[in-house]
């Protein structure tokens, strides 16, 4: 295991602090994701809720972040590849203003949502530890897979064949 990923384990298990505890509500490949509520990038209501039965590839990012950016021709392709599988994409703004993320989103034709979370308070939520970070949710609604970092066309087709069946 390599140390950003050992340092990724223990940071998305530690407890949260203010009386949390890690066994009660920090987020974990097995259990459910916590929902993400909010307005996008264009102005709309978001519910994750909303997507559950169908399977959902999570991204934080922020334009700012070079692979984060590298990331979003693959996640447009998978879209279309695996439209008869209902798949959803979404977005979370981590660490970067409205209207740069606004403007590549724009200049890439990205059609997936982006949501807006000027306080981290979905950020923390997930555990975000790092830029970009995926999360790779099934048709219930279950944690299957995490990525920090880039994810590959391999890294992608592995970890959704877990959440399309």
């Amino acid at each position: 295991m390599t140390t950003v990923a050992v340092l990724a384990v223990v940071q998305l298990t530690r407890p949260t602090g203010a009386g949390g505890d890690a066994s009660t509500d920090a987020i974990k490949v097995g259990r459910p994701v916590p929902d993400i509520v909010g307005t996008t990038l264009d102005g709309a209501p978001f519910d994750l809720g909303a997507l559950r039965g169908r399977p959902v590839v999570v991204n934080f990012w922020g334009p700012s972040c070079v692979p984060c950016r590298d990331e979003f021709p693959l996640f447009k392709q998978a879209l279309s590849i695996h439209a008869a599988d209902g798949i959803a994409v979404v977005g979370v703004l981590f660490q970067d203003p409205a209207e740069p993320a606004r403007d590549f989103v724009a200049e890439l034709g990205a059609t997936w949502p982006t949501v807006l979370d000027p306080d981290r308070t979905v950020a923390g939520q997930y555990r975000v530890v790092a830029r970009p970070q995926t999360y790779f949710v099934d048709r219930d609604g279950i944690l299957r897979s995490i990525q920090i970092g880039e994810v590959t066309e391999a890294d992608f087709e592995r970890q959704y064949a877990a959440i399309a069946s």
